[in-house]
């Protein structure tokens, strides 16, 4: 007999999942057949992320597709995607760069239906999930950073988000193991300071952003000071948006657009 709900919860609760009933409620109804609910616990049990479990993540109303070894989609990135929102004109350009399973740029365009979508990673496995979740709605490239974008889109930018990793090298091993043990390092690891994929965003992002266009980052609170400088030195008017919430930091770089009488 396939496991119950009770015997669910207890396995999950052993394990030392905190919210063993809702994960066993999510697990039974995703659960197909009774020997795939059985690999589902083991594997939960076994410490495995609930969403590489389920197959998805729940994120900005979507069920986007996540595969095992691919960063998940947190819940506070879910800010920056409505300060983004709040930017966008009507049929904007929009850059979703390390954009893991594309969760972000597929929110943005379920929301901005005119919306001209390329996303780039440079995990193929990330890559092919965020072909899924994408869909027909935009463009997905393997590559790093801009490099794998088409020249085409420079200057043309109204929106670019950028998820970079923020994380610390040294701090790396202080992650949750759900974190650590089965997401990939290059979407964690942000180098000395934390910074180090964001100085490289930073520096080329003025040359894609159209006039009036946006640079969205999210960061640490205790980074965020240093962030904001990086992003002045590269000629962007830095802006902080903070969600207490959420606990979540997201800093915006706006490129001027040209005065009338300069255009």
């Amino acid at each position: 007999m396939p496991p119950s709900y009770v015997h669910v919860v207890t396995a999950l609760r052993s394990a030392g999942c905190v919210f063993a009933e809702d994960e066993a409620r999510l697990i039974l109804t995703t659960a197909r057949t009774p020997a795939e609910l059985t690999a589902m616990v083991d594997r939960r049990a076994a410490g495995q992320p609930l969403e590489h479990v389920l197959g998805w993540a729940e994120f900005s109303g979507l069920r986007i597709a996540v595969e095992p070894g691919v960063f998940v989609p947190r819940r506070r990135t879910e800010f920056l995607v409505r300060q983004a929102l709040a930017l966008a004109s009507e049929a904007p350009v929009v850059v979703d760069l390390c954009c893991g399973s594309g969760a972000v740029g597929a929110a943005l365009v379920a929301s901005l239906p005119g919306a001209e979508l390329h996303a780039a990673d440079i995990d193929p496995v990330a890559v092919r999930c965020a072909r899924r979740n994408v869909g027909e709605r935009g463009r997905v490239y393997e590559g790093d950073l801009f490099g794998p974008l088409p020249r085409g889109l420079r200057g043309r930018v109204g929106v670019l988000a950028a998820n970079v990793p923020y994380v610390p090298t040294g701090e790396v091993g202080l992650l949750p193991p759900e974190a650590r043990d089965h997401e990939p390092l290059v979407a964690l690891d942000g180098g000395g300071d934390g910074l180090d994929v964001l100085r490289r965003v930073v520096a080329e992002a003025p040359g894609w952003l159209a006039p009036g266009g946006s640079l969205l980052v999210e960061t640490s609170e205790r980074q965020v000071d240093v962030a904001a400088e990086i992003f002045a030195a590269a000629g962007l008017i830095p802006r902080v948006k903070v969600s207490e919430d959420l606990h979540a930091n997201v800093l915006i770089g706006h490129r001027n657009a040209p005065h009338p009488d300069r255009a």
